[in-house]
């Protein structure tokens, strides 16, 4: 038995226990509320049996034949993990879904009291399933197909946007704009780009005179959280690369917005939505920029889960549903919030499936940071391990953090 028969055979075994399919998928977490709620979750019992994940050696080549198989387009139907790599080497699937790129953050100085929160890439080789280093993006956004990347320059705020070809790994166009922007990200069917505007980089980091992280030094770097430089957001056509702005005035006194609180785009990309610190915890606005209500099946949507809706849009990602001894996760009802389901895992990343997402979670026992990719299944308490754990704790240097796309 080789090693696809293995993957295959265990999850014919976990698939059997759901029960039978119905007829007929971010940026950063607050830290103070990701932490707050990953605080619940220090010790995990050991309470089920976790599948044992086959690493799966995926050839890009067909035998006897000159085409290359991209990796983008291999093994749909198949999961590829490789749950001895923390960070990924190799290409991480499952179904239509696929880690197309990861980044790791680092803090370099810009003068003796300040400095940029830096991210640095690492993007999926098509031609052979590896994540390559790539330091040339301060922000890389990937459109479905695996393509195309939407790619932003260092220093920001920047004054154009690049169409990354992910096959050559070039820049086939930039698209230029008016107003400096520090985020861009797809619509679910790659026609469209939301750039969020800043007058100054959302990244940009303060010495403190006080100490943050108890090690007895005065020499650590906040955002300035009372402060908002946004000013707006731009729609930008792919194709014709027409972009329109529209101002959003964004008053920050109560902290309703960290620094960097950028726009994406609504399911059906009719409107944008921002995440807000506080109760509704999102607002959304209108392709103009004016504040509308969020859509029927989006008003339970919390920004900072980001799986959010189902292939099918009838479930939705809610947050964690878990206890001090249990990682659990919630499944609502988009229309009502009403809780549906729990399934395994601390944070809900990405629908696979109308049945299955990837999620992070951690071992029994673990440290309640050292997270790894893991596939859920509704109905199912087992899970399936993608990737190694992470190391460090929350905000620690090298930490990486994923990009999906479907493929």
């Amino acid at each position: 038995m080789n090693v696809d028969e293995l993957v295959r055979d265990s999850l014919r075994e976990q698939a059997a226990e759901q029960p039978p399919l119905d007829p007929g998928f971010a940026d950063r977490v607050l830290n103070v509320r990701r932490r707050r709620r990953t605080r619940r979750i220090a010790t995990v019992a050991a309470a089920t049996a976790a599948v044992v994940a086959v690493a799966v050696a995926v050839p890009l080549l067909e035998s006897g034949k000159d085409e290359v198989r991209l990796a983008s387009e291999m093994n749909k139907s198949d999961i590829i993990a490789h749950p001895d790599q923390s960070p990924p080497r190799d290409l991480i699937a499952a179904g239509d879904t696929a880690l197309a790129a990861y980044y790791t953050y680092s803090k370099v100085k810009t003068s003796k009291d300040t400095a940029v929160s830096q991210r640095t890439y690492r993007i999926l080789d098509q031609r052979n399933g590896k994540y390559v280093k790539d330091d040339r993006w301060s922000m890389v956004s990937v459109a479905p197909g695996m393509r195309t990347a939407a790619v932003l320059e260092r220093d920001l705020p920047v004054k154009r946007i690049g169409l990354l070809d992910l096959l050559t790994g070039e820049v086939d166009r930039w698209i230029p704009v008016e107003r400096g922007v520090a985020s861009v990200e797809f619509s679910s069917d790659g026609s469209k780009l939301v750039a969020t505007t800043y007058s100054k980089s959302p990244d940009l980091l303060t010495r403190q005179d006080y100490d943050l992280d108890g090690d007895g030094k005065k020499n650590d770097y906040e955002p300035d959280r009372a402060t908002s430089h946004r000013t707006g957001f731009y729609v930008v056509d792919v194709d014709t690369g027409q972009a329109d702005w529209s101002e959003v005035v964004t008053d920050n006194q109560d902290g309703l917005v960290n620094s960097r609180q950028d726009f994406a785009f609504s399911g059906d990309a009719k409107s944008v939505y921002t995440g807000l610190t506080m109760e509704p915890h999102q607002q959304y606005y209108d392709l103009k920029g004016n504040k509308v209500p969020a859509p029927p099946n989006e008003r339970y949507l919390h920004w900072f889960v980001e799986a959010r809706l189902s292939p099918d849009g009838k479930l939705a990602a809610g947050d964690f549903a878990g206890g001090a001894r249990t990682t659990a996760s919630e499944i609502i009802d988009p229309y009502t919030g009403k809780r549906l389901h729990k399934v395994r895992g601390q944070q809900l990343l990405a629908w696979v499936d109308n049945k299955r997402l990837i999620a992070w979670d951690i071992t029994p026992g673990a440290n309640e940071f050292h997270n790894a990719l893991v596939l859920v299944t509704i109905g199912s308490d087992k899970t399936l391990p993608l990737s190694g754990a992470r190391k460090g704790n929350d905000g620690a240097a090298g930490r990486w953090n994923p990009v999906f796309a479907t493929r």
